[in-house]
């Protein structure tokens, strides 16, 4: 007996995306006469697909859509403006075009299928997805439509590349989530609103938030931001690890965290990532870049516009978590600066844990598998908006973004030359591996999540070379305002390039301050910037940091200044150790050493609010390296108080004065502030008390550097002042309450300190600034006596 035989599955052709009439005509002429289209059963629209599927028990849904290519290859020198006039990047042509391309060119179009799905499949999947709505036709349509649309994205990458992977129908995919509706009928409930008006108000957030990105706005967006930043620098990338990460990305989302000192840091990134065939990241940014009328194109090229502040909005704080891990869910990377802003110094700022606390949460939740954080370090040779920052900083109000700052933005980029930026990513830190389990305690998680910071900054700073111009302001403001020959300049900067040597430390460019001529051009650029003044009407050109730009060069300075934070230290702590011995008195070389590593601990915490430093346990390490540097033979000398003054007068490199002056002169004043406040309490969470205050210390502080207390004027900050008051509120100096970890004050005080009352306390702890910028100024003066000797210049 003959077995029935089976009825073949049908083939249904899905034309996705809205076939325009030439599309469907050139569809259905592939199903009907080429190999690949022969096993169509039928061609079907997206028009009627919810009355369309239900006739079928199972079918095999294979998606298709007409792919036009391109006319011409991009190569370096086509500009974006003729790649969207001759339609070189792919997008999809107006209708009238499409026939004549089809008429005259057939090489420019191909039917392109995805990766089919048998209906069954699909109505499995759909069930799982949105739980009760299963049974609704109308949605099981819109699944299978944007099943298809993301099959044929990535069938049509194959050949058009990476970095036109965007996402489609974000909105409707993450509403009809069964998870998220059951969320918001929760919130409702705790909130005491209905269930109809919480999904009202999720779907407005969603509209508010959702970047819906097109291919051709990514290409418009890039020709449109071009002009802000590819005349201005030529970008240089270190593009040796972008291999793994591609790797990293065929199965895990990448989240891109750069440091962030222009407002240009995501278009140079952009383009470096496109170059190498990215994806298109998704750009979180403050609300305040919502420009009429480009913040429209710029949201459908991938920038978010996302509140500074959700304050008790629960709901808003529920979709930016779905809408994060969709995106994560789905491969597509994200990026922002969680800094939180510019930095206004130079150097990186601390991190802010809210965006990243949504990307924790898609991992330890079990939405994705892992996340890979990518640390990028972006640093300029020169900036216009340094000069801005530095004024903001010194007390000019800021000028709110709009059409006419940017106008103005644009003419000043177009203007300006800013030399070479520096892109360089860091080691791709595991989110999985680094976080505390699902079920952990809240301060658990928090901890975690603060040390994945941590590693990110870090590997930032790792990443972040030393450039000619950060060593070379580095150099000219450790010399106060005496002005230098170029003769003078090189022999005081070769001893410190010798150091950047022997520690193989990560530069660029610095070859170039090795000889006069090549010291010269960077001078020579640093004076046409006006960061550095030259006088040339004596025997021949002397050089020193223009008046009124001491701000702007420490910006250029603090860009690399995180390499000699330890020297800095140890330099303190030996001073310290050696002031306090006597000539005559017998100690162990263990007892030096154990001072000396003691203080540095005291100085690193004293510093913790303006640097990533490591463990306690690494960071003696490294002090044991800089010892090696300083004296090699340290651990053999036999101890005594000539010895520890010798491991510093003997030096050629002294790094404290250079480095940590405007830090710890912007804690004194802020420290002698509290202190002569006595026991009034000081309310940081009082915006404007705190703001008063901080303008107190800008005043005062100045009237310090006039008295000549202060070493410069880069130490009158705004920035260096809010972190300093950070500081004195993590030591408990700004209410009446026991700091917790309050650092022992007790030798600068010069007796007993005392925590019984918050005015003794504060002026032990100004009492140790004293102290501290008292060292600085000994190293400045021991620096002084030594660069006299190299030059044969008397200070």
């Amino acid at each position: 007996m003959t077995p029935p035989r089976s009825t073949p599955t049908p083939v249904l052709a899905l034309m996705s995306g809205g076939a325009s009439p030439t599309e469907r005509r050139l569809i259905e002429e592939w199903a009907a006469s080429s190999d690949e289209g022969r096993g169509v059963t039928k061609v079907i629209d997206e028009v009627g697909l919810a009355a369309e599927l239900p006739q079928y028990a199972e079918a095999l849904i294979l998606p298709v859509r007409v792919a036009w290519l391109p006319s011409v290859q991009r190569d370096e020198s086509t500009s974006r403006w003729s790649e969207l006039a001759l339609m070189a990047t792919p997008r999809r042509p107006a209708s009238w075009i499409q026939r004549r391309l089809a008429a005259r060119d057939p090489e420019r179009q191909r039917v392109l299928t995805g990766a089919p799905a048998l209906l069954s499949q699909l109505r499995s999947r759909h069930r799982r997805a949105v739980g009760s709505h299963a049974e609704d036709p109308e949605d099981f349509a819109r699944f299978v439509r944007r099943a298809a649309i993301v099959a044929l994205d990535r069938a049509e990458r194959s050949f058009i590349g990476d970095r036109y992977k965007v996402p489609h129908h974000v909105a409707e995919e993450i509403s009809s989530r069964a998870e998220f509706r059951s969320r918001l009928v929760e919130i409702a409930q705790d909130t005491g609103i209905s269930e109809k008006e919480a999904i009202e108000r999720a779907e407005a957030a969603l509209g508010e938030l959702v970047a819906v990105q097109s291919r051709a706005a990514v290409d418009l967006f890039q020709a449109l931001m071009d002009p802000l930043h590819s005349s201005t620098w030529n970008v240089i990338a270190d593009e040796s690890g972008l291999g793994r990460l591609r790797e990293l990305n065929k199965k895990y989302a990448l989240v891109f965290l750069p440091s962030h000192r222009s407002y240009v840091d995501t278009l140079v990134l952009g383009d470096v990532l496109a170059r190498n065939d990215f994806p298109r990241n998704h750009v979180m940014g403050g609300a305040n870049l919502r420009i009429w009328p480009i913040s429209n194109i710029a949201r459908r090229a991938g920038l978010v516009f996302i509140r500074r502040s959700f304050g008790d909005d629960k709901i808003y704080k529920a979709v930016v978590e779905e809408y994060f891990g969709y995106l994560l869910s789905k491969r597509f990377n994200l990026e922002w600066y969680f800094e939180g802003g510019r930095s206004r110094t130079g150097k990186l700022r601390s991190p802010r844990y809210g965006l990243l606390s949504y990307v924790a949460q898609a991992v330890t939740s079990g939405r994705v598998e892992d996340v890979y954080l990518v640390p990028v370090s972006i640093t300029y040779d020169r900036l216009y908006e340094v000069a801005v920052m530095a004024a903001e900083q010194a007390g000019a109000a800021k000028q709110p973004e709009g059409l006419k700052w940017l106008a103005k933005y644009a003419r000043s980029q177009r203007s300006t030359t800013g030399g070479n930026a520096h892109v360089r990513f860091g080691e791709p830190l595991s989110l999985a591996t680094r976080m505390a389990p699902a079920d952990a305690p809240d301060a658990d998680q928090r901890i975690a999540l603060q040390k994945v910071a941590f590693e990110v900054a870090v590997g930032i700073n790792s990443s972040t070379p030393i450039t000619a111009n950060a060593l070379l302001t580095l150099t000219l403001l450790g010399v106060r305002d005496q002005a230098q020959t170029v003769d003078e300049i090189l022999k005081v900067i070769a001893p410190i390039l010798d150091y950047i040597e022997k520690r193989g430390l990560p530069t660029t460019g610095l070859e170039r301050l090795r000889d006069a001529l090549g010291l010269q051009t960077v001078l020579t650029q640093l004076v046409r910037a006006k960061v550095v003044t030259a006088y040339e009407d004596g025997e021949e050109p002397v050089y020193a940091i223009e008046r009124g730009q001491h701000l702007v060069a420490a910006f250029y300075r603090n860009n690399a200044i995180h390499w000699f934070i330890t020297r800095a230290i140890l330099e303190l702590s030996i001073l310290h150790v050696a002031e306090r011995m006597s000539e005559d008195e017998e100690v162990s070389a263990r007892e030096i050493i154990e001072a000396v590593w003691d203080e540095a601990n005291t100085i690193r915490d004293q510093l913790k609010f303006e640097f990533f430093f490591p463990t306690r346990r690494v960071f003696v390490d490294e002090l044991r390296d800089e010892m090696d540097l300083l004296d090699p033979d340290w651990e053999d000398t036999a101890p005594s108080l000539e010895a520890v003054r010798n491991v510093l007068a003997g030096s050629q490199v002294l790094m404290a004065h250079r480095v940590l002056r405007s830090f710890l002169d912007a804690q004194l004043v802020v420290a002698e502030r509290l202190s002569l406040r006595g026991e009034d309490e000081l309310d940081r969470k009082d915006t404007a008390a705190r703001d008063a205050f901080v303008a107190e210390c800008e005043k005062v502080g100045r009237q310090m550097l006039l008295q000549g207390r202060l070493h410069g004027p880069e130490g009158l900050s705004r920035e260096l002042f809010a972190s300093a008051l950070d500081l004195m509120a993590n030591l408990g100096l700004l209410v009446d309450v026991a700091a917790a970890d309050a650092i022992d004050v007790t030798d600068a005080a010069d007796g007993d300190a005392t925590h019984e009352g918050l005015a003794s306390r504060r002026e032990a702890s100004a009492a140790y600034a004293r102290d501290l910028v008292r060292r600085v100024r000994a190293i400045e003066f021991l620096d002084a006596s030594i660069r006299a000797e190299v030059t044969g210049v008397p200070d």
